[in-house]
């Protein structure tokens, strides 16, 4: 009998060996696949958002470089009423006089944000300089006054 146990037991762990991994072995892996899943995406998703805003920022240089043109060309800022769509449409200018002295300031218009917001856009500006104008998008969060929001002003945290 002894032998015939001895003779068997290389066979079991063979048979064993053959058919694969367990349930458990099988669920932990895929409970460490996910573990690093969620971990990778947690950090993707924060740099995306942190690229949004890096590209904000480039997008409103964009138009603060378009506005100083404009102003160049009529000695002012666009009114409220035109606001940024003056930069590359024609016809949101209010003054008739103006209209042959317009150029396109933008090759591609501008009107929403990262975020799919529109840009605020003031004439004259309420934060300090009433010589400049405000430029601003809210961020992701589309909030006033949140620590995401793009401004064209120094913000006191800046200054």
């Amino acid at each position: 009998m002894v032998q015939t146990t001895l003779a068997t037991r290389p066979r079991r762990i063979a048979a064993a060996a053959a058919r694969g991994f367990t349930l458990i072995e099988v669920m932990i892996v895929i409970a460490i696949v996910l573990a690093l899943s969620g971990l990778i995406a947690v950090n993707v998703l924060s740099r995306q958002e942190q690229a949004k805003g890096k590209l904000a920022e480039i997008d409103m240089n964009n138009l603060k470089s378009a506005l100083k043109q404009f102003r160049l060309d009529f000695d002012r800022w666009p009114t409220d009423e035109e606001g940024l769509r003056v930069l590359w449409d024609k016809s949101a200018l209010t003054a008739e006089a103006d209209a042959d002295k317009w150029r396109k300031y933008m090759d591609e218009p501008l009107p929403n944000d990262r975020w799919d917001t529109g840009w605020g856009y003031r004439q004259v500006s309420e934060h300090g300089d009433d010589t400049q104008f405000d430029l601003w998008s809210f961020g992701p969060d589309k909030q006033e006054g949140t620590d995401d929001d793009v401004v064209s002003w120094t913000t006191d945290a800046e200054a």
